[in-house]
């Protein structure tokens, strides 16, 4: 196991739990929509980050570490996009 799959992994954690947040937010944008749409909405992300997960963590582990960089890059832009959410000014 290399560094850069390490690091991907820890950005995973990161970006379930800000995909959990976001969902838990009550934000007027997500209470609007049906709840069977909510239920679906939140899984369908989850299982998207899911794959882009594992997809970088199986490319850094066949060799190319710069997925690191690339997910963490992803990160911040999902971590920023949560900010938005979060703090209301979206």
């Amino acid at each position: 196991m290399t560094w850069a799959t390490v690091i991907i992994f820890l950005m995973g954690i990161a970006n379930f739990a800000i995909n959990r947040a976001v969902f838990d937010s009550g934000h007027p944008l997500f209470v609007r929509l049906p709840q069977a749409s909510q239920t679906l909405g939140s899984r369908a992300a989850l299982v998207s980050e899911f794959v882009v997960l594992w997809v970088a963590l199986l490319l850094s582990v066949r060799g190319w570490p710069i997925f690191a960089y690339f997910y963490g890059i992803y990160t911040i832009a999902n971590g920023f996009a949560a900010w938005l959410i979060l703090t209301r000014r979206l």
